[in-house]
C-alpha cells in the first residue's frame, strides 16, 4: 500500500469515526469520498451537507441499529480494470456485535477475487459480509474489488444484539 492509499485510508476511517461516535456538529462539512451509510443516504465527491447527532452518554442502554454499520467505498486510482477499496464498520458502542450482515448488492462480481469469507453473493441484491460471523466494536472489513463502474453496496438486514 502507497502512501497516499494509507493517508485515504486514516482519512477515510477518521471521518467514519467523527461521523459515528457522537461528536456534535453542525454546518456544512466537506465529505471527501464517496460513502453510503447502513440507512442507504449517500453522500458524493466533496459534496457538502450537514447533519446533527445526538452526544452518546456512555453507559447509555442504547442498543445497535443499522444506523451504526458504516459502508464506505472509494476507488483506487490504479490503471487498467478500476478498483474500489470497500470499509464496513462496527460503530456501535455498546459493545454489541452485529452478525449475518446483508448487503444490497446487485449482481455484484469483480475481475479481482474477494475473498468469499470476506463478502459472498448468494444471490441478486444478497451479498454476505463476514461469512456471517458478528463484527466487533470498531472492527474493519476491509475488501478491493476491480470492476469497470462501482456497484452500490448498502444496508440490507443484520441480527442485532
Amino acid at each position: 500500500m502507497n502512501a497516499f492509499q494509507m493517508f485515504f485510508l486514516y482519512l477515510m476511517m477518521f471521518i467514519i469515526l467523527v461521523h459515528n461516535t457522537g461528536v456534535v456538529q453542525s454546518g456544512p462539512s466537506d465529505v471527501l469520498l464517496r460513502t453510503v451509510h447502513a440507512d442507504n443516504q449517500s453522500t458524493t465527491l466533496l459534496q457538502s451537507y450537514s447533519y446533527n447527532r445526538k452526544l452518546l452518554v456512555q453507559g447509555s442502554s442504547r442498543s445497535c441499529t443499522n444506523r451504526d454499520l458504516s459502508i464506505s467505498q472509494s476507488r483506487d486510482s490504479t490503471s487498467g480494470i478500476p478498483q474500489y477499496i470497500v470499509q464496513i464498520v462496527n460503530t456501535c458502542l455498546s459493545g454489541c456485535s452485529p452478525s449475518n450482515i446483508h448487503l444490497h448488492c446487485g449482481w455484484f462480481a469483480s475481475a479481482r477475487i474477494v475473498n468469499p469469507r470476506t463478502l459472498k453473493r448468494l444471490s441478486y441484491d444478497d451479498c454476505l459480509v463476514n461469512a456471517g460471523k458478528s463484527l466487533r466494536s470498531n472492527q474493519i472489513i476491509r475488501f478491493t474489488y476491480s470492476n469497470s463502474f462501482m456497484y452500490p453496496l448498502s444496508f440490507k438486514s443484520a441480527t442485532f444484539c
